[in-house]
């Protein structure tokens, strides 16, 4: 196999250190585990920047680039870690790197971004009109800057023409797994995620997603109403009873309210129900009957689907997962 090479981009800013050391591990130990199956080491990852300068993670860590823009001619697969801050600064601060990875997109490199790394990889264009992941805690701000956009907010990783991207924090490690088993095969893969004890299989961030409703928007009336459906939750709650608060129609009510949080009345409702359920099944002993009694629900079957929707996971895989003791 051809030796692909990897730029590990070193951002200006805040980039995170745990994207940069774990990605820059597992390849590396991705080489060593071929050398030890007799086989020649397939990664070459260089840890690039748009200067020389020593880069500071959180104000603690040093980050010393192994080689700036200029001197990479040629590279395979260009990687994004997430940088934190103002968004809008963080794209600034690093704006000579959007033609530098549209040159070598061009050119046939491939180009992954990690979490909120997500931001700066749309900067370059290349995501528009394609399917993207980036951290659930982002999706709103991301939406609103690239509305050209498709955020799969669910997703662990996305793959589409060559461009790669991977949901919230420590899910880099699942994207990074899924490119080693692209280039180098599934046994190297399964290796790799037996040596970092990973789940190679795992797909969704669903089960982590907190849902604390879109109140971003400047509708008075629509932020009221939400209000209502979130302490009253356990309630019978109606559309049409609900737009009689706000006196207009259920069609311009549902129209609005679609408008304001990105969900319809009953998905907002389904949501904030369901997320009453998850923190009732992690923190407690709770039957998973009394549980939907709880939070409004009176129909086991229903229940159990709009939660595995939601989710990913049945009430009861969830609560085996979170509640308890790790320690048998």
């Amino acid at each position: 196999m051809i030796m692909k090479h990897i730029s590990l981009l070193v951002p200006k800013g805040d980039a995170s250190l745990s994207n940069l050391e774990a990605t820059h591990k597992m390849f590396t130990m991705a080489n060593q585990t071929l050398e030890k199956m007799g086989h020649a080491p397939l990664f070459k990852v260089q840890l690039v920047a748009m200067d020389n300068e020593i880069q500071k993670c959180y104000g603690i860590f040093s980050v010393q680039p192994d080689a700036t823009i200029e001197e990479i001619t040629k590279t395979d697969l260009i990687m994004i870690p997430a940088v934190h801050g103002d968004s809008k600064k963080v794209m600034r601060d690093n704006a000579r790197f959007i033609p530098w990875i549209n040159k070598h997109y061009q050119d046939g490199a491939e180009v992954a971004s990690f979490c909120i790394g997500a931001f700066l990889l749309a900067a370059t264009g290349l995501l528009d009109g394609k399917s993207c992941a980036t951290h659930w805690l982002s999706a709103d701000d991301f939406k609103k800057m690239y509305p050209q956009v498709n955020l799969l907010d669910d997703k662990i990783l996305t793959d589409e023409n060559g461009i790669y991207t991977s949901g919230g924090a420590y899910s880099s490690l699942n994207l990074n797994l899924y490119l080693i088993e692209k280039y180098a095969g599934r046994e190297l893969a399964v290796l790799s995620s037996k040596i970092f004890e990973l789940d190679i299989s795992r797909a969704s961030q669903s089960p982590f997603i907190m849902f604390k409703g879109q109140k971003s928007h400047e509708d008075k009336e629509i932020l009221d109403v939400q209000m209502y459906i979130e302490k009253n939750y356990d309630k019978k709650l109606l559309v049409d009873e609900l737009c009689e608060n706000i006196a207009v129609s259920r069609r311009t009510f549902e129209r609005r309210f679609k408008g304001a949080t990105s969900n319809t009345v009953i998905e907002y409702i389904q949501r904030v129900r369901i997320e009453a359920a998850k923190k009732a099944l992690e923190g407690q002993q709770a039957g998973v009957n009394e549980v939907m009694y709880a939070v409004g629900y009176n129909d086991p079957k229903a229940f159990r689907t709009v939660f595995k929707k939601i989710t990913g996971l049945t009430p009861l895989d969830y609560q085996q997962k979170f509640m308890g003791n790790m320690v048998a």
